[in-house]
């Protein structure tokens, strides 16, 4: 059976995509830092569905602490795929954003990205098949007004995926970034109304978390052993 991991899996797209990814052949491991309830949620759900999961709680941004829990998890096998979905928002333009703003944004989105990813190549390239794939957004390709922060982190993630899909290609792992667009969730539905999205969203919806699962477990399939290097665009239409 593979193991697959996702960080920040007790979100709304998390969550999605932890139940996505499930099935006969994958455990899922459902990552969690603040909500650790709502994680073991998620895996209930999934164990009631027949399937197999289980939970995991550290501070991705503490690199210590997440190598410590993953080696923990390695000793049962190693994990082949990773779902980097944990992040974070804080806004505010440039010009008044805190050091503190910016630093805590990037830690999570890009430096947790390493302190999850580098503990479990080398044990996922001896096996010779392996997915990465980091949920990035829309702000990483076009910049947002007030997301600088976040905006920088999500396009690094894009270097990073493109440089680690040359490093991990003769060994048939692969490695890619999704970028979704406005998609339904708890932060969406503060940030925008149905108007504003009719606005600015072609199609004049949001999308949906499980729309998003539904790409993130196609690249995760074997189906998809020849895609690497990419960020795909899940929007509506916008860019």
């Amino acid at each position: 059976m593979k193991r697959a991991l996702v960080t920040g899996g007790s979100g709304d797209i998390g969550s999605a995509i932890c139940r996505q990814l499930s099935s006969p052949e994958t455990h899922v491991i459902v990552h969690a830092n603040s909500n650790p309830d709502r994680a073991e949620a998620v895996v209930e759900s999934i164990r009631q569905s027949g399937g197999s999961a289980e939970t995991c709680v550290f501070d991705i941004r503490d690199g210590e602490a997440a190598r410590q829990t993953l080696e923990k998890l390695l000793e049962s096998g190693p994990i082949q795929t990773l779902i980097h979905n944990a992040g974070i928002h804080d806004d505010a333009p440039l010009a008044g954003m805190q050091p503190d703003q910016w630093q805590r944004v990037i830690d999570v989105s890009l430096s947790g990205f390493y302190n999850v990813a580098q503990p479990l190549l080398l044990p996922m390239l001896a096996t010779r098949w392996g997915r990465v794939i980091a949920l990035s957004s829309i702000a990483g390709v076009m910049g947002n007004r007030g997301q600088a922060n976040y905006a920088a982190a999500k396009a690094g993630l894009h270097g990073a995926i493109k440089s680690l899909s040359l490093e991990l290609a003769s060994r048939g792992v692969t490695a890619n970034a999704v970028a979704p667009g406005i998609i339904e969730g708890s932060m969406t539905s503060s940030a925008f109304n149905v108007d504003t999205i009719k606005q600015i969203v072609p199609m004049k919806r949001a999308g949906t978390p499980d729309e998003v699962a539904a790409l993130v477990g196609f690249l995760a399939s074997d189906e998809a052993a020849y895609i690497s290097g990419q960020v795909i665009s899940i929007n509506g239409a916008m860019a």
